[in-house]
């Protein structure tokens, strides 16, 4: 394996193990063995535990917006809306444990808004804020701050995902999805110069 393949592989691992078991779960030790080096010799790519798990975040983050763009490039602003938000749920409830590190867990290399979030450095974050502003620069919202309007949006949803996954929501997938949406439009509605479904 060459080491630039060492690198990658190592942060494919604890991936893996961050998506199956959450971020706790991730060790030096546990990561090398899965890998087939010494916990030692993962030092020589990341310095530490917290190198690593933003190298995990980062990757992650990418992989996420480069879905989730191809996904939300066409079609009505409406609609590419309402599919950034499954894409969204398709991932939080999907992938709760990467989820929860990504968005709420306490660690060290965590992006903080709103200084990690300009210009790209939250690149899922990036693809709300990029039809946020659309909606604004095309009439479609009224004008405000992109980046706090952003934060509103996708906090309404956030919310209601930690609800959900914490068992505080007593509903079935399917149903808590529709109220994801439900819930999404009546914030949006807000913002709108005009009312949408």
């Amino acid at each position: 394996m060459s080491e630039r393949g060492t690198a990658g592989r190592i942060v494919e691992v604890a991936r893996a193990i961050l998506v199956a078991e959450g971020a706790g779960a991730v060790s030096m030790r546990r990561v090398g063995d899965a890998v087939g080096i010494t916990a030692m010799a993962i030092y020589r790519h990341y310095p530490n535990r917290d190198a690593l798990l933003r190298a995990v975040a980062d990757r992650s983050a990418r992989e996420l917006a480069e879905a989730w763009t191809l996904r939300s490039s066409s079609g009505e602003l409406a609609d590419r809306m309402s599919v950034a938000l499954d894409d969204f749920l398709d991932f939080a409830l999907g992938s709760p444990h990467l989820y929860r590190f990504l968005t709420s867990d306490a660690w060290a290399g965590a992006r903080r808004f709103p200084e990690d979030f300009r210009d790209g450095q939250g690149p899922p974050f990036s693809v709300v804020a990029a039809l946020v502003e659309e909606g604004m620069r095309t009439g479609f919202m009224r004008e405000d701050d992109p980046l706090e309007t952003t934060m509103v949006v996708t906090s309404c949803a956030q919310g209601l995902v930690q609800q959900y996954l914490s068992g505080r929501i007593g509903m079935d997938e399917a149903d808590f999805r529709a109220l994801c949406h439900r819930s999404t439009w009546r914030l949006l509605n807000g913002l709108l110069t005009n009312r949408h479904p």
